[in-house]
């Protein structure tokens, strides 16, 4: 009896053991099917988020988006349009999007465009394409007439311009015109007037340069509608209007032409021809009228300049004199000539009676009339310590013995 109710109790046993596993495969309801088919639920239903890291983005950026473009099986039965963009977890690094634009929820730094080339507005610094400077307090750049704007008129040498006047022949070319055979010679009436037909009324050139009247015409030409870019070229062929009188000691006096504003004074008596008995010129200004006396031998006065309308005579030189006295041999008054030193001039009045120790003093008289003297040594002068002075015409001489 005992038997029998252990072998049943165990069959029970196997029977209760055997009936979940014949379940298992079946539908299944009440609270426990509920709980095991929560844990045998796809992970893929489990919405995870993102996480960027900041370091591997930006060291590998394109390790990290060939790992991206690779999903995993969790999101593999995902709608693409509902689950967010993922972050592989091994190199923790966000994938682009579609377009390859930066992602907006990264902390990497974005990648910076192409540097803008030096000299655009918008580079951080701005190097002007041109030198010339810029105008203070105006936006706009500078003219180029205030650029290539030309010398005034007082700047410019009197030796280096011709200034248009009465009876100069000018040679007028109009390099449009075809007909080669007309004539491009035009005088300067008295008054300075210039009739050039092309240009309509007669023009008012006295005073002008060749330039200034090459302007004039092209802009008449322009205006009468003649050409529509005329080229003009002017220039002098026979002067006339700026002359200079020379008379006296020359072997060709007369009137004699200027090329220009003005020129020196040795151009002048070398065309003149001097005498040889010329010793000076009196050069008289036309402007004011004063009166100059020039040395010929002197090398800066006959760089003086003369003007047209100027007089210049040549004359000889007239007697001029230098008075020597005291311990000298032959005292008295002596014939002066240009060029004459101290030592010339003692040995020219026999020597001094001072045989050692003579001493010389020259008194000049200055411009208020008084006399300014001056005391030298002569041996001093012998022996080249000092220069020997050059005397001037009406310089007095006085020899003497030096003092202890």
């Amino acid at each position: 009896m005992r038997k029998a109710l252990l072998l049943s109790a165990l069959l029970c046993c196997a029977f209760d053991a055997a009936t979940p596993r014949a379940q298992s495969n079946d539908v299944r309801v009440g609270p426990l099917a509920e709980e095991r088919a929560t844990e045998g639920a796809p992970a893929a239903k489990k919405e995870t988020k993102p996480t960027v890291a900041k370091s591997d983005a930006k060291s590998d950026p394109k390790r990290g988006s060939q790992e991206s473009q690779k999903p995993s099986s969790e999101t593999r039965k995902a709608d693409p349009e509902k689950t967010p963009a993922v972050v592989s977890a091994n190199t923790n690094a966000a994938l682009p999007s579609a377009t390859n634009q930066p992602s907006t929820t990264s902390d990497a730094p974005a990648k910076s465009p192409d540097p803008l080339p030096v000299g655009s507005p918008a580079s951080g610094t701005f190097a002007p394409k041109t030198s010339a400077p810029a105008t203070t307090g105006s936006s706009q750049p500078p003219s180029s007439a205030a650029v290539t704007a030309p010398p005034l008129a007082s700047a410019v040498s009197p030796t280096s311009i011709y200034r248009i006047g009465a009876g100069d022949v000018l040679d007028i070319r109009l390099l449009n015109d075809t007909n080669t055979r007309a004539s491009t010679l035009y005088t300067v009436m008295a008054g300075g007037v210039l009739e050039y037909p092309l240009a309509g009324d007669p023009l008012n050139v006295a005073g002008m340069t060749t330039e200034e009247l090459a302007g004039q015409l092209i802009a008449e030409l322009k205006r009468r509608a003649v050409y529509d870019k005329p080229q003009v070229r002017v220039s002098v062929r026979e002067y006339a209007s700026h002359t200079v009188m020379v008379s006296g000691l020359a072997a060709d006096p007369g009137a004699k032409v200027l090329r220009r504003e003005a020129v020196p004074l040795y151009v002048v008596i070398a065309e003149a021809q001097p005498k040889p008995e010329a010793a000076r010129a009196v050069v008289i200004s036309h402007t004011n009228g004063q009166s100059t006396t020039i040395d010929l031998n002197d090398a800066n006065g006959m760089n003086v300049l003369v003007y047209p309308g100027d007089v210049v005579t040549l004359i000889s030189r007239p007697p001029e004199f230098y008075f020597i006295g005291g311990m000298i041999t032959s005292p008295g008054q002596k014939d002066f000539h240009a060029g004459l030193t101290l030592t010339q001039a003692v040995l020219a009045s026999g020597g001094v009676t001072v045989k050692t120790g003579a001493s010389v003093k020259v008194s000049r008289q200055g411009a208020d009339g008084r006399l300014v003297s001056t005391e030298y040594v002569l041996q001093q002068i012998e022996e080249g310590k000092i220069p020997d002075p050059v005397l001037r015409p009406g310089d007095r001489v006085e020899v003497s013995a030096r003092k202890k």
